[in-house]
């Protein structure tokens, strides 16, 4: 079920941060801006990820509309990711915080 539906929210930053939050939702569609991602390939992409993390991330994700799952009737099976309309809206969002946190690095010196 879409969250927006699950759940009822008072202040729009809290539903926005529902779509959005977590450790791996926005790297998972900053890698997909642009871009059309096999499955093997956003797990190299992203260090650190376990299989089942990815595959529940990209399964709310595509519950939500923000991205797309394409799957080609071959054998191995090819799946293919990309971004919907929804999930090219989020990108501005995740290029400001991406800003902050280099801002924020550079004050802190890393």
């Amino acid at each position: 079920m879409p969250i927006d539906q699950e759940y009822s929210f008072d202040i729009p930053i809290e539903l926005a941060l529902k779509h959005l939050g977590g450790p791996w939702k926005m790297p998972i569609l900053w890698r997909l801006s642009g871009n059309i991602l096999r499955y093997g390939q956003l797990k190299k992409n992203l260090p650190g990820i376990t299989d089942k993390m990815l595959a529940a991330q990209l399964r709310e994700l595509e519950e939500n509309a923000l991205i797309r799952r394409v799957v080609y009737p071959v054998v191995p099976p090819k799946v293919e990711y990309s971004l919907t309309e929804k999930g090219i809206r989020a990108i501005p969002v995740i290029e400001v915080l991406l800003q902050y946190g280099e801002e924020l690095r550079k004050e802190s010196g890393t």
